[in-house]
């Protein structure tokens, strides 16, 4: 997709005090006591927060979650404004970070600029005759980070996860997904109006006359809806195998004849024989759209993909067509202020650099080494936990702890810097300083093709607000951006942070046997590993989950997509509940002294609740129950909770509350 609003990720933090440290009383606020916990505990817990909290005008939503990456984005902005008003020597980070800053902040050069840092690029679209020029152009952008009709990439090969290979995905639609396009609901129709009229408005400011700008709009519109049609759900995005379909790329040759794979993987550089194709229907689909489309509709749908791809790069009117659209999906109200926007874009660009100067502010190597020790703790709880499994055979138990124990750990930053020196920075060209950049991160990815995998590198960055599970690696990774509170107070008792971070890493555990995970072996293979008996016993447990959480709703009647969901779901469930196990081996959790009037199990699971203590706009929640694997913060409370019974002990839920579910429906897996 061309533009998105959603990060699809977990989010954690850190924590594990050692029993001589001084641990403070943290009050927890903002319970509203008036309420039964067990009817709808996530608003037992944050009510009274929920609705005293105002989310601000140039934000979507407010709190913990994807939401701390705001504030987050204030403290890189505090580095950023005085890194970019020192002196510092050519080449150094210290100079491409602050420049590259500084050339952002510089509206007026911007503005004044307008649209003529695409021009080329428009002239070159323009100048497209026949199928060949038009694939070379792609090939082209392809390099320069601005992707068209071809997602091209590379990674691990899933069955051989010891070495890249080239991936093609699809791609090549504006809306977010490809149910946007056949969906007739009120809410939906506003989104493509909205995106039409955006289309419109660029085609009107790179020169189009207001009838032209329309018809090119209805276009490209058009073609994506073409497009759409051959895409698979994200329900059918999530089946591993079918994702994997590593071709010849002779075969691909003789199937493709209007793309021209060999002149097209010349273009780029690439040298392989083989690419994995995730999603084969949409590259046959696209060689025959290539003939039964015009070459000058092409053309249309080309320049709609560049203007779009820029607009937030561009002059103001560009920015604020690209807002208009953004206001009607996400509901946020005013425009990002421009340190937060540049903030962003030095984060994705030169994300490494950045995190480089982030450390060493803001992240300590006691606070990795804690991580560390909290991370072994829940491991080891998940080993028991595995042992005890009543639905699983002795021989498959051996292989999920063998899988278990060979996770690689990775917190807080990587054990090296990616090289930036091929990046070219200067002051007063912003436009400019980005294409190069993502010149570079091409170049740095098509380095990879036909090597080893680098086991040490990280697919996100340092100052990020998350964490994620690579199955390929066999690998969780904790940013130094999330390791702060809510989800770890170094300071605060076992109770809030086992219940806070140690839920979240039971969850990235987890992730290495959801529906997905459990499919790869302890080496990253897409390799079976279990007994035939065992493995219809996990997928049965799995159908659980989907079912349930497809009764569960939000915004009066819209379903969770339980199917969708069902992997963070699986993670939520079996997070909370090894969360729980590691906590009772603690000091803390086998007694029962209270703090401010709540037992150690009950300030567990109200840590739990606060956590994702977020509150949004409407029309985000409709955006991220279309979109996003995880459920909303809600229900990433009281869903889990419904089925862990210790939560039912420590507030006493009983038959009658809204969250109960006899002990016979509650599920578990892991």
């Amino acid at each position: 997709m061309k533009k998105s609003l959603l990060l699809f990720i977990a989010f954690l933090a850190f924590t594990a005090c050692s029993k001589h440290q001084e641990k403070k009383n943290v009050v927890i606020t903002g319970i509203d006591s008036t309420l039964t916990p067990g009817n709808d505990f996530f608003k037992y817990v944050n009510g009274k927060w929920y609705d005293s909290v105002s989310i601000p005008p140039s934000q979507a939503g407010v709190g913990a979650y994807m939401f701390m990456n705001f504030p987050q984005r204030m403290r890189l902005q505090r580095i950023l404004d005085s890194i970019s008003k020192s002196e510092n020597s050519a080449g150094s980070i210290a100079q491409k970070v602050g420049d590259f800053y500084a050339s952002g902040m510089d509206t007026v050069t911007i503005d004044k600029r307008g649209y003529t840092p695409i021009k080329p690029l428009l002239a070159k679209i323009e100048a497209i005759s026949d199928l060949p020029s038009l694939m070379k152009f792609v090939a082209n952008e392809e390099k320069a980070g601005n992707s068209s009709i071809i997602a091209f990439g590379v990674s691990p090969d899933d069955k051989n996860s010891s070495m890249n290979i080239a991936q093609l995905y699809q791609t090549g639609i504006g809306l977010p997904d490809r149910d946007y396009y056949f969906k007739s609901d009120s809410s939906t129709a506003a989104i493509q109006e909205s995106y039409k009229k955006y289309l419109t408005v660029l085609f009107q400011q790179t020169g189009s006359s207001a009838e032209e700008a329309k018809k090119n709009a209805d276009l490209v519109y058009d073609i994506d809806k073409q497009i759409a049609v051959s895409h698979k759900t994200k329900v059918e995005l999530r089946d591993v195998q079918a994702n994997y379909n590593k071709t010849a790329v002779a075969d691909l040759v003789k199937r493709h004849p209007n793309i021209d794979w060999t002149a097209f993987l010349n273009n780029l550089g690439a040298k392989t024989d083989f690419i994995n194709v995730g999603q084969p229907a949409y590259y046959d689909a696209l060689n025959k759209l290539l003939k039964t489309i015009p070459i000058n509709n092409w053309k249309i749908y080309l320049k709609a993909n560049a203007i779009e791809r820029y607009a937030d790069d561009l002059s103001k009117p560009f920015a604020d067509a690209s807002f208009e659209y953004t206001k009607v999906l996400s509901g946020q109200a005013v425009q990002k202020t421009r340190g937060e926007k540049m903030a962003n874009v030095v984060d994705n660009y030169l994300g490494d650099a950045l995190g480089e100067l982030y450390v060493k502010k803001y992240f300590s190597e006691d606070a990795k080494k804690r991580m560390l020790i909290l991370v072994n703790n829940l491991q080891k709880a998940y080993g028991k936990r595995i042992d005890k499994l009543e639905w699983m055979s002795p021989i498959t138990k051996q292989k999920a702890k063998e899988k278990l124990f060979a996770i690689t750990k990775k917190i807080g930053y990587p054990d090296k810097w990616r090289d930036y020196s091929n990046v070219h920075i200067a002051r007063n060209t912003y436009f400019e300083n980005m294409v190069s950049a993502a010149a570079a991160a091409y170049q740095f990815q098509l380095a990879k093709l036909g090597k080893p995998v680098d086991k040490s590198e990280w697919y996100t960055t340092t100052p990020t607000v998350t964490a994620y599970n690579n199955p390929t690696a066999n690998e969780i990774v904790f940013p130094a951006g999330i390791l702060q509170a809510p989800y770890f107070d170094n300071n605060a008792d076992d109770a809030l942070n086992y219940g806070g971070i140690g839920m979240v890493i039971g969850h990235e555990i987890t992730h290495t046997f959801d529906d997905q995970g459990a499919q790869y072996d302890k080496d990253g293979n897409l390799k079976n590993w279990w007994t035939k008996e065992d493995y219809a016993q996990f997928k049965s447990r799995i159908q659980q989950v989907v079912n349930l959480y497809s009764t569960y709703t939000v915004l009066g009647d819209l379903h969770i997509n339980g199917a969708m969901t069902v992997g963070e779901n699986t993670a939520d469930i079996a997070g909370i509940a090894v969360a729980y196990d590691a906590f009772k081996m603690t000091e803390q959790g086998k007694g029962n002294t209270k703090i401010d009037g709540f037992t150690p199990d009950q300030r567990f699971f109200i840590s739990i609740a606060k956590i994702w203590r977020v509150k949004m706009k409407d029309e985000f929640l409709r955006l991220w129950i279309n979109n996003n694997p995880h459920s909303p913060p809600n229900w990433r409370v009281n869903g889990p909770l419904m089925n862990t019974t210790p939560f039912y002990n420590a507030f006493n839920v009983k038959p009658g509350d809204k969250m109960f579910l006899p002990e016979k429906d509650r599920i578990t897996i892991w």
